[in-house]
């Protein structure tokens, strides 16, 4: 969620004060928003030019392969696509670049499973991914569930939108382990929330009653809800989500809201 609020922000310092705006310029600093980039291209529409100076930009594009917006976290392709861009030109002319109207972006995002995996073995990712694990739990459980940890996980995509899960669970203190795989089909509600289809789980391979299941699934749709990003002056809608076996799609359409006065 960092990531998108900023990156979408660094969009409107593309304009500079003196009202000029190089497509090399503008690969520079869209390059500063990641650890590191394989391949960028970043194109400015704009005609004719002296609408720079007023603030306005017609369309910006980016096409990136191989972005790393943090260590150990690679977005295969990332493409953007902008609705014009009007910025207030006083506080352009200050230096200080600000949204007068909203900005809105069309976006194309591929994760392949390789990425995937590389992205659970970072302790950043891990962290979060047993966080929401926790969440999910509900307060009841939160207790119980944090003498645990998640060992080894690793990502399997499948065939019909669904996807595998496996790890292993250790309790504190104890050597031994347990071995959970997790499979569920995914879908998209309303652009915005995550639902799991026909979730299964098993622990040492025995079946995890759908009760028990359940409230769980739940839990996670709740915490992977695109509207929580509003809090920071975002709304995002998924158009589409495609999982083959090998990597997943995502079309969505972003909003940044201008800054409060």
């Amino acid at each position: 969620m960092e990531f998108l609020t900023i990156f979408l922000s660094s969009l409107i310092t593309l304009v500079s004060p003196a009202g000029f705006v190089v497509d090399r310029v503008a690969q520079n600093t869209i390059r500063k928003q990641f650890k590191s980039v394989e391949q960028l291209e970043v194109r400015i529409d704009n005609a004719p030019s002296y609408q720079l100076i007023q603030g306005r930009v017609d369309r910006v594009r980016i096409a990136g392969r191989g972005l790393f917006p943090a260590q150990d976290i690679r977005l295969d392709t990332l493409e953007l696509e902008t609705d014009p861009i009007q910025l207030d030109a006083r506080r352009l002319r200050s230096g200080k670049p600000k949204l007068e109207k909203p900005l809105r972006a069309g976006v194309r995002l591929v994760i392949t499973q390789a990425d995937l995996n590389r992205a659970l073995r970072s302790p950043t990712v891990l962290k979060r991914l047993t966080s929401l694990g926790v969440s999910a739990l509900g307060q009841r459980n939160r207790q119980r569930s944090q003498r645990y940890s998640l060992l080894n996980p690793r990502i399997a995509l499948l065939a019909n939108q669904r996807l595998q899960i496996q790890a292993e669970l250790q309790e504190a203190n104890d050597p031994q382990t347990l071995k959970i795989v997790a499979e569920s089909g995914v879908e998209i509600i309303a652009g915005r929330q995550l639902r799991l289809i026909n979730p299964t789980v098993r622990l040492d391979d025995e079946a995890v009653p759908e009760q028990v299941i359940r409230p769980i699934a739940n839990g996670i749709s709740e915490q992977a809800d695109l509207r929580q990003l509003e809090k920071s002056g975002i709304t995002a809608r998924i158009l589409q989500l495609n999982v083959t076996e090998t990597q997943i799609n995502v079309a969505a359409f972003v909003q940044l809201a201008p800054q409060p006065r």
